[in-house]
């Protein structure tokens, strides 16, 4: 590829979508239940053997047998829950795509699915069994539910994807780095259609590992709705989720010429790492993250309408993405967070989000966070809003902040195609 071809990079759009959610399996139905302020969170009594308390919290995704008997055994058997979760979401967003699944076997057609692991239960199971020694327990599959790039190479494997297949593993940033590096291949040339996202699962294991870090919202008296409450002065921790986000890109030509209905332009990526912390997020990055991704899109702060927050409800990581965000944009565009409607998603956030920040620009609303009643003193100059807000969302900003010290921010722009629906 020429200097001149790179300079001329090539618009990428959103043809798709698929969701898989503690609030929904729809980008409609996702919509509807965060505007009528849901919360997913409840109490998880069946943890007790594990935490010896029934007072811990979750949003866990509840599926329907049926729905997962509809991928074929031969695919499911390889698939712990975060696959699964992301073949479902994959094949709703291709449906929607009106996408020729012959088209998937050409070489030009990627898959790029990521999680902060591979299936946690998964990987649980394999370590009890092997040091109970009950390695005939073991499904022959146990190690294809285990791997990190297991969501990937599954769905890659369930739609006969043979183009890029990869998946970007850096903790709640991965999805929006799988989007992204997705973005950023059609860009280039490399690939004419990527779907890409992320899942993720929720368990013992891994709402244990907030709790020894000190992040896992733990509040007496408090009900378990009410317990994720980001930017809030009571604030206290995170609630884990779980779930897939699942986008189809196309590069913007290869979808006009098939009559493709475009819900969104992505016009806008960037990543970066602060190089010095792993467990607290830095303000100074976040905030070179944000203008980088604004810089590659062309877009001025003034001209962004909405911003996606991160804030999982923990204190210190709220008030670095408060700091850079007031930083870059000042204090009057608007900003919300999902994690009180959904808890923390994990390595699923940041593609789940995207879903259903695709419908609010459809119905031109921006959803406030849920639990926000008194905004602290780190976070109040922002323009938090309480109530849900009318408004023409041509473009929006939404960040996803990792352990690892990990930021990654993308800039969302609506279509014609989609307001005039």
């Amino acid at each position: 590829m020429g200097s001149s071809e790179i300079m001329n990079k090539r618009r990428v759009v959103i043809t798709g979508t698929g969701v898989v959610s503690a609030l929904g399996h729809s980008r409609a139905e996702l919509f509807r239940l965060l505007l009528a302020g849901k919360s997913a969170a409840r109490f998880m009594p069946e943890w007790e053997s594990f935490f010896g308390s029934t007072k811990i919290v979750a949003a866990p995704v509840t599926l329907d047998p049926d729905v997962a008997k509809k991928i074929d055994r031969k695919f499911r058997r390889s698939m712990g829950n975060a696959a699964l979760f992301a073949a479902i979401a994959a094949i709703d967003a291709v449906d929607e795509s009106g996408l020729d699944p012959e088209i998937f076997s050409d070489g030009r057609t990627g898959c790029i699915v990521s999680s902060t692991m591979g299936s946690s239960s998964s990987i649980v199971e394999s370590t009890a069994a092997i040091i109970e020694k009950r390695f005939d327990d073991l499904s022959a599959c146990q190690f294809f539910r285990c791997v990190s790039h297991s969501s990937s190479f599954n769905v890659a494997n369930l739609l006969g994807i043979s183009g890029v297949q990869l998946a970007p593993c850096s903790a709640c940033a991965s999805a929006l780095q799988s989007i992204g590096l997705a973005f950023e291949l059609i860009q280039i040339g490399k690939q004419d259609i990527i779907i890409a996202g992320g899942s993720d699962e929720t368990t013992p294991t891994v709402t244990g590992s907030f709790q020894q870090l000190f992040a896992l919202a733990e509040a007496e008296g408090i009900a378990p709705e009410k317990l994720s409450r980001p930017f809030d002065a009571a604030r206290c921790g995170l609630v884990c989720g779980e779930g897939a986000g699942i986008l189809v890109l196309e590069e913007y030509e290869h979808a006009i010429k098939r009559g493709a209905l475009i819900l969104a332009e992505i016009t806008g990526y960037a990543t970066n790492c602060t190089g010095a912390q792993i467990s607290q997020s830095d303000s100074g990055s976040i905030e070179s993250c944000i203008r980088l991704a604004l810089d590659d899109a062309g877009i001025a702060p003034t001209e962004v309408d909405y911003v996606s927050a991160h804030a999982t409800s923990t204190i210190a990581g709220d008030k670095a993405e408060a700091e850079a965000i007031r930083a870059v944009l000042g204090s009057t565009v608007p900003v919300s967070s999902m994690k009180g409607h959904l808890g923390h998603t994990l390595g699923a956030s940041g593609a789940i989000e995207l879903v259903a920040i695709i419908e609010m620009m459809k119905h031109k609303m921006i959803i406030p966070t849920l639990n926000l009643e008194n905004p602290s003193e780190s976070c109040k100059e922002l323009n938090l809003p309480i109530t849900t807000i009318k408004s023409e969302l041509r473009t929006v900003v939404k960040n996803c902040i990792a352990f690892g010290g990990v930021n990654a921010v993308l800039v969302l722009q609506s279509s014609k195609e989609l307001e005039s629906i």
